[in-house]
């Protein structure tokens, strides 16, 4: 059975290591090793536990069996450019691939939204890879329009993402 809860400081490693496997499972394939390799180091095994104790961040888990299986990630804008004050960014909503198709994705979806919008938070902002159909179609169905552009670094690697927002 699929549950859901807070992430805690003590979800750090389990979280990284999904969060590896999650993207490396979608975009592997898309870059050098050594572009990878940093990446995965440097977004998951160092930042993403840091922020599990950073009031700026809130993180949602997805578990069957005590093992994560996906999560979603809000915090502040980090896109380059003047955002409204009301802004929050989903920076990561990922669900291994076992897992698609199970309404992991929509809980997560509909816990940022929820969590946003009862934050007072006026729109929420993603980034998506522009070959990402799959995820392009999810965010679509959930209302988010296409705002812009932005650069996403894979190590040396420049991955051409859209922005999207969605009022809340």
């Amino acid at each position: 059975m699929i549950a859901y809860r807070a992430a805690t400081p003590g979800d750090g490693a389990a979280l990284a290591q999904m969060a590896a496997r999650s993207f490396t499972e979608t975009f592997g394939s898309l870059y050098p090793a050594s572009d990878l390799a940093h990446f995965l180091d440097t977004t998951f095994g160092a930042g993403l536990p840091s922020q599990l104790d950073d009031p700026a961040y809130t993180i949602r888990l997805a578990t069957e069996d005590d093992r994560i299986i996906g999560f979603a990630k809000l915090g502040p804008v980090a896109f380059p450019g003047d955002w409204p004050a009301g802004a929050t960014e989903l920076h990561q909503l990922y669900v291994l691939g076992g897992w698609h198709g199970e309404g992991v994705g929509p809980a997560l979806l509909d816990w940022a939204i929820a969590t946003a919008r009862a934050a007072g938070h006026s729109e929420l902002l993603l980034s998506v890879y522009i070959d990402n159909r799959r995820a392009r179609r999810f965010y679509d169905r959930y209302g988010f329009e296409e705002i812009g552009r932005y650069e996403y670094r894979v190590g040396e690697t420049i991955d051409d993402d859209r922005i999207m927002r969605l009022a809340l």
